[in-house]
């Protein structure tokens, strides 16, 4: 063999090679995008993983992933749609299913997936709404009467995802990830369906679990997208878009209908929806190469509580198909060379925020707040705080955040989000006690507040209620300078029903009407208390509407100086599992109908929680009041009688200018209410003694033991109780609105 023909055979080789290098090249190039990050191996497929949604059963996908990990079987693209898309963004930013999983069984899911902030992270004012008025459905009028795209603006996993893909804020695309990844959500502008492939990860996971009309829709350049279950719950053909040679699915079923369900309007909808995630996943299935069916069985889409159960289901699930799994299983060497590329493409989170920027308000005040408080090491646990306590305000319905890099400098950018729908904002209430129709008191109305007024926290409050109680009242609430005090001139008018008594026997009711204002100076002690000083003028007048003619009416003007302190440390308006709330008032009444001469005033009532067990607590409530230096008027006297003040007998039933109350007793959950009814059923009992008295000659202390059901429900606390005194009198008590 010649030079020149061993050299031609040479060149044809390299020629040959090079032709198979620029094929296997213009084949990569040409691949849908994610195939270029990251590289696999040549000799083995692209595994691709579709996870489905499906509320807290894809909690089952992080077992499946569990098992796949543990038998080798790498995951080089996922995608995920709603819960899927959760589990999948997650994944996707380097942690282990190991690690999700410790993730998962350590999150309060019930805090998480709460509409809004704590009971203890609203403001001071905010409280106080939400104590007077309890209604679960906040509206607003900023473009006329109207309510939320949707019930829970979903801040708590907003946070949570924010944290997570913090260290991924600056990629450009979602193959920059460890794991490339796509979600899917749904255009509700257009009805299609929508391929997240980059911008925010946190937002576009959002989007995807955004279940209409109980997750706000999320805005992302343009479009109003929502869950993308409504078009590609399982999503196998965006995971083979995405270059897999072999696509992997996780299918979550659909629970089991129960007939009764569907006697019900929620019941019969729920499922309609559920049938039609139902019919395009069976439009997905064949495009998988094997599917891993997770049968629910009794657990449903609300079983958050269920964690370590529903994991270990979707590890039973993956294991049921361990021979066909096992075929896409990799050498040791081959898994940790996987691991290892999967490593190196994780990113550390930032240590420290040199710069704060704030989007999407122009509240140049809440601007410095974040600026001053943001700034300096990272604490995300800072940083989720001081987020939930900006919303708390009531403007934001979310608070999220994001890093970037500013000219190599590290800042963290706060997206604010405020309600389309208020301020002004309407709360509502519904207030009845009633124990027949002997003695029922009924109302119904609603407080509008307008935000911002003048300048940052100011307010202007106004309130209607009517019914057997009728009020209008109007506030004007306005902070001095950027300090916590603030003075606030208000006025009102109120008719009120009083029951009258000759012994233990109802004679007739008064009407006790009031009109009049006055001017307050307090402080805000930050969200849990508030101290205020002032002077109240009003015209009274107490006059018989029903009962024997001929009983006298009282009329005249009533002035006095009166200082408020509140503190309210517990962690629910309505039905406290812990925490205490003290009210006190001290009084100088100068002038009022009846009197002689000036006298004081003081009051003090404090209501305690203390929990025992996971759905148990005790409560102990305790009250007194004292007239110093005379005798008090009839516009001031103090009463026991009617629910939580003596239950066995009717309201105002005992009066006097002193009194003494005390309750003990306790609440246990044993039921939880449709996401759309409300929250908890109580079961409980407790037991009251007190009296009312001019002095302590007069004292006879009187008691009522009480048993029955409290449910936290949309229309606030309901209550239906008996009670019985020592002394023979019971009463069936209907209560709803504020209780405690």
């Amino acid at each position: 063999m010649s030079f020149l023909q061993s050299r031609g055979r040479v060149g044809r080789a390299i020629l040959l090679c090079a032709l198979a290098f620029r094929i296997s090249f213009a084949q990569t190039s040409a691949a849908p995008s994610g195939q270029d990050a990251p590289a696999e191996a040549a000799h083995r497929a692209r595994i691709g993983l579709a996870l489905d949604g499906g509320g807290a059963l894809g909690l089952a996908h992080i077992g499946a992933l569990e098992w796949m990990e543990q038998h080798h079987i790498p995951i080089d693209r996922i995608a995920g749609t709603s819960m899927g898309g959760v589990v999948g963004a997650i994944y996707a930013t380097g942690m282990s299913a190991a690690e999700i999983h410790a993730l998962a069984a350590k999150i309060d899911w019930n805090q998480l997936l709460r509409a809004q902030p704590s009971y203890r992270e609203l403001s001071y004012r905010r409280k106080q709404d939400a104590r007077n008025y309890q209604v679960g459905a906040e509206l607003g009028i900023k473009h006329g009467l109207s309510a939320p795209n949707g019930l829970n603006p979903g801040q708590g996993v907003g946070l949570l995802l924010d944290r997570i893909a913090l260290p991924y804020s600056t990629i450009s695309s979602f193959d920059e990830l460890p794991t490339p990844f796509r979600c899917v959500a749904t255009d509700m502008l257009n009805g299609n369906e929508v391929i997240l492939k980059d911008g925010s990860l946190a937002q576009a996971v959002r989007a995807s679990a955004a279940i209409p009309g109980i997750f706000t829709p999320v805005q992302i350049n343009g479009q109003v997208l929502a869950d993308g279950g409504l078009l590609d719950n399982l999503p196998t053909d965006v995971v083979r878009d995405m270059g897999a040679d072999v696509v992997l699915a996780i299918e979550l079923g659909t629970p089991k209908s129960d007939p009764q369900e569907l006697q019900s309007l929620t019941g019969v909808l729920s499922r309609a929806v559920s049938i039609m995630i139902l019919a395009n996943e069976r439009r997905s299935m064949p495009l998988a190469d094997l599917l891993v069916e997770v049968d629910p069985g009794k657990y449903s889409i609300n079983d958050y509580s269920e964690v370590e159960k529903l994991i270990q289901l979707g590890y039973q699930s993956a294991a049921a198909k361990s021979a066909e799994l096992k075929r896409y299983a990799v050498s040791e060497a081959e898994w940790q060379k996987y691991l290892g590329d999967r490593e190196s493409r994780r990113r550390p989170r930032q240590k420290t925020v040199d710069i704060v920027q704030v989007t999407g308000t122009d509240q140049k005040h809440l601007v410095r707040r974040l600026q001053n408080s943001l700034r300096g090491p990272l604490d995300l646990d800072h940083v989720d705080d001081t987020l939930n306590l900006v919303t708390g305000q009531g403007q934001f319905d979310r608070l999220g955040y994001e890093g970037f890099v500013q000219n190599g400098v590290p800042g963290l950018r706060v997206v604010a989000h405020e309600k389309t729908y208020g301020p002004p904002f309407v709360d509502l209430a519904v207030n009845v006690d009633g124990s027949g129709v002997a003695a029922f008191d009924f109302a119904a109305g609603a407080r509008i507040t307008f935000m911002n007024v003048e300048h940052h926290g100011g307010e202007w409050r106004n309130d209607l209620m009517l019914g057997s109680s009728n009020l209008a009242a109007t506030e004007f609430y306005q902070p001095v300078a950027d300090t916590h005090f603030f003075v606030a001139p208000y006025a009102f008018v109120s008719k009120l029903p009083r029951n009258s008594f000759t012994g233990q026997t109802r004679v007739a009711v008064f009407g006790d009407e009031r009109a009049g204002g006055g001017l307050d100076l307090g402080y805000t002690f930050r969200r849990r208390s508030e101290l205020r000083f002032g002077y109240q003028i009003y015209s009274g007048k107490l006059a018989p509407l029903i009962g024997s003619a001929g009983l006298p009416t009282l009329t005249g003007s009533t002035g006095e100086f009166r200082t408020r302190y509140v503190w309210d440390n517990q962690d629910n308006p309505a039905i406290p599992r812990a925490g205490t709330r003290l009210v006190a008032t001290l009084s100088r009444v100068l002038q009022s109908p009846g009197i002689t001469s000036a006298f004081d005033q003081l009051e003090v009532q404090t209501s305690n929680f203390i929990p025992t067990g996971e759905k148990t607590s005790i409560f102990v409530d305790m009250a007194a009041g004292t007239t110093f230096h005379g005798t008090a008027g009839q516009f001031q006297v103090f009463s026991l009688g009617g629910p939580f003040h003596l239950g066995a007998y009717l309201p105002n039933e005992f009066v006097g200018n002193d009194y003494a109350y005390t309750l003990l007793g306790f609440r246990r959950e044993f039921y939880q209410l449709p996401q759309l009814a409300g929250k908890k059923v109580y079961w409980g009992g407790w037991y009251e003694a007190g009296s009312a008295f001019n002095n302590s000659d007069s004292l006879v202390v009187r008691g009522s033991a009480n048993a029955g059901i409290i449910a936290d429900t949309i229309l606030g606390p309901v209550a239906i109780f008996g009670s019985v005194s020592p002394t023979g009198q019971s009463r069936v008590n209907f209560s709803v609105g504020r209780l405690f």
